[in-house]
């Protein structure tokens, strides 16, 4: 893997890319979503364990049961979004290790070890959401994630009956530039990092 992108690639992924809040009224087709699963597959987690599950929100029904579970001021801009990600985390996720870490008995060392696997799910599922937000941007789509919302509310409403848990959200759709905020500051090398 000695390839290094181009700027035009390291654009569309960081440097060009912005949080939208407006979108445009264009449709993300279900076989655009079919596509990211397919990129977001591939990102590493621990012991290949993909804790990440995702409900696409898209009709105008489930968008209404999303609703009141948003923060105020994340209501117009998810209302008006072509898709929503619930990016959430299975917290059974090691029964399925016997399939995706064939090699030895990952299950084991989770099976009842409470700490371990709520550390795990949510590492993970927080890094494969990432992965989705880069994978988006790489298929041509604009993202707006955010973290306002009442997580029992949409666990309630999307997880009944199974064990996962809400991670974060992710509007999706193609961004209208329109009411953009200018890009805020970032720090330098110095001020984040060390080389020891």
């Amino acid at each position: 893997m000695s390839k290094v992108l181009d700027d035009d690639a390291l654009d569309t992924l960081f440097r060009e890319a912005r949080t939208y809040n407006n979108w445009k009224d264009v449709e993300v087709e279900d076989s655009v979503l079919h596509d990211l699963h397919d990129l977001v597959k591939y990102g590493p987690t621990s012991a290949n364990c993909c804790p990440m599950r995702v409900v696409f929100v898209k009709s105008d029904e489930a968008r209404e049961r999303l609703k009141p579970h948003l923060a105020e001021g994340n209501v117009e801009k998810t209302m008006s979004a072509p898709v929503t990600a619930i990016i959430g985390h299975d917290m059974e996720f090691y029964e399925h290790l016997p399939k995706l870490f064939p090699h030895t008995d990952a299950r084991s060392w989770f099976v009842g070890n409470d700490k371990l696997i709520e550390e795990t799910a949510f590492r993970s599922s927080s890094l494969q959401g990432a992965y989705l937000m880069l994978a988006a941007r790489s298929l041509g789509l604009d993202c707006g994630p955010m973290s306002g919302f009442d997580s029992d509310g949409v666990e309630k409403e999307f997880f009944a009956g199974t064990n996962v848990k809400p991670n974060f959200l992710c509007n999706l759709g193609y961004g209208d530039p329109e009411g953009l905020f200018p890009r805020s500051p970032r720090f330098s090398f110095d001020e984040a990092n060390s080389i020891i």
